[in-house]
């Protein structure tokens, strides 16, 4: 079952979000790219959502985020981005949108050390849903 919530990202700036029991993952599945990356961008920035999705262009995220753009992305690059939307989605849930983005230019202690960004970017999937649960539940054991 799913709910709908608005995530306040600053000042009189807020994005709507659907949340559910699987850590928002019907939610990551159902929206289109552009939509996905526009949640995104509103609250990591354009810049470091197009670098967790493994694109060395800065603004790649600006153009994904255009609904008159049907251009496809790169299927790796669209994994990474829906994986990145379910984190930000669970963290920001749990905490807020501001702890969510933190969390994604971070350093984890659960990632070697890496930020989520860059296990993103690199693929370690796996790595990156821990690391969030763990934040989720309060579990850094692991």
């Amino acid at each position: 079952m799913s709910e709908r919530v608005s995530l306040i990202v600053g000042e009189g700036v807020d994005v709507e979000v659907d949340v559910d029991a699987e850590g928002s993952f019907v939610a990551a599945t159902r929206l289109d790219v552009p939509e996905l990356v526009r949640r995104l961008n509103a609250v990591l920035g354009p810049t470091l959502v197009s670098t967790l999705a493994g694109s060395t262009d800065p603004k790649a995220a600006i153009r994904w985020a255009k609904a008159e753009s049907r251009r496809p992305i790169k299927a790796e690059f669209e994994r990474n981005l829906r994986l990145g939307y379910r984190a930000m989605v669970a963290i920001s849930e749990a905490e807020n949108a501001h702890v969510a983005r933190a969390w994604f230019i971070a350093s984890n202690p659960m990632l070697n050390e890496d930020t989520p960004i860059e296990a993103l970017r690199d693929g370690r999937h796996r790595d990156v849903v821990r690391a969030y649960t763990a934040l989720v539940t309060g579990d850094w054991a692991g």
